[in-house]
């Protein structure tokens, strides 16, 4: 027997150790009363027995049965690490690294490029989520003026109640919102006079596999600008789109799902079936991009029993050019294409 073999057949012996031993799973499920509150960017998942929700471990930390590791970031428990069978280590699975101002990031690695944002290297891609809670604090009898303000040493602004209006424009309106208020007039909601100002959808992070595209838009009831995402497939990495382009021709524009298929995001599946279009490829060093989509709610179920729903681009068209994206840029901010037709759809 080769070395490799050896190493593998122990480490195989160590996995069904660890099997034996760990997963016992006949004893009722006792679990408190409320699920515990996890760190920014870590998940709540169920443990090795589905019973009851724990946070998971992050990379490089001890995981066990127990106490999984984060699959949602592509993270697995390595028992070969440690000579304990029960405790491993959480590693992540082989994927592509991301660079982000010079510094690499594994994927599956959480960071901070600065106190107000936590950042996740998800194979190739970057997602982040904020650090700082972005409540509104409305006026009211005990706080008339909130504002928010910076306070040295912090690093979110902290909301402060002030008993005198501020001389500024914002004060002044939330003023004279309260005379009018005051004398039992109905104020007039800011959408009335709303000039509704909306951005093109941005390209898919991705050029292949669930990426996200954003925009931005006062479209709501305050008026007030906000960017919106949603998930987006361009194509999927290992489909072999070549084949399907006819003969005499260099490209296939927008081939569609035989198939009904799930949309996958962070381990989590759609719970309807899709037969979605996507964008071909060409054999002349063009590319295909989405020319014409519609946006529309995608409903996923995760393995531990939750459910949320995720707006999501569904392709009508495609072009090919010769204006193609960068491969692994995460903000594609220097290549933009317009797309037409794009609408909101119920499906």
């Amino acid at each position: 027997m080769t070395g490799t073999a050896f190493t593998r057949a122990c480490i195989a012996l160590s996995l069904l150790i660890h099997t034996a031993i760990c997963q016992d799973c006949s004893q009722p499920c006792d679990c408190p009363d409320e699920s515990p509150l996890c760190p920014v960017g870590t998940s709540l998942v169920l443990d090795g027995c589905s019973c009851c929700k724990v946070c998971a471990r992050q990379a490089g930390e001890p995981c066990s049965f127990l106490e999984p590791c984060d699959h949602h970031k592509g993270l697995y428990c390595d028992y070969s690490v440690l000579s304990d069978t029960e405790t491993g280590i959480c590693m992540a699975q082989e994927g592509q690294t991301c660079d982000l101002g010079g510094v690499i990031y594994r994927s599956g690695e959480t960071f901070q490029p600065s106190c107000k944002h936590q950042c996740v290297s998800m194979n190739g891609e970057i997602g982040c989520v904020p650090t700082c809670a972005t409540i509104i604090r409305l006026p009211s009898p005990d706080c008339p003026y909130p504002r928010r303000v910076q306070i040295p040493g912090k690093c979110c602004e902290e909301w402060v109640c002030d008993q005198i209006p501020q001389e500024d424009t914002f004060q002044s309106a939330v003023a004279a919102y309260r005379e009018i208020s005051a004398h039992g007039l109905q104020p007039e909601s800011a959408r009335d006079n709303c000039i509704v100002q909306t951005t093109e959808w941005s390209e898919c992070s991705a050029t292949c596999g669930m990426g996200v595209s954003s925009r931005v838009t006062n479209d709501n009831e305050q008026c007030q600008l906000e960017r919106q995402t949603r998930m987006c497939m361009i194509r999927p990495c290992h489909a072999d789109l070549e084949k399907d382009i006819k003969r005499g021709k260099k490209c296939v524009r927008t081939p569609k799902s035989q198939s009904g298929m799930r949309f996958e995001l962070s381990g989590c599946q759609s719970i309807r079936l899709y037969k979605p279009k996507f964008c071909g490829v060409c054999t002349d060093d063009r590319c295909c991009t989405p020319q014409s989509t519609i946006t529309a709610e995608v409903e996923f179920r995760c393995p531990e029993g939750d459910s949320f729903r995720k707006k999501m681009m569904f392709i009508k068209t495609c072009s090919c050019h010769h204006n193609c994206p960068r491969e692994n840029d995460i903000f594609l901010a220097s290549n933009s294409r317009r797309m037409i037709g794009d609408y909101e759809n119920d499906m």
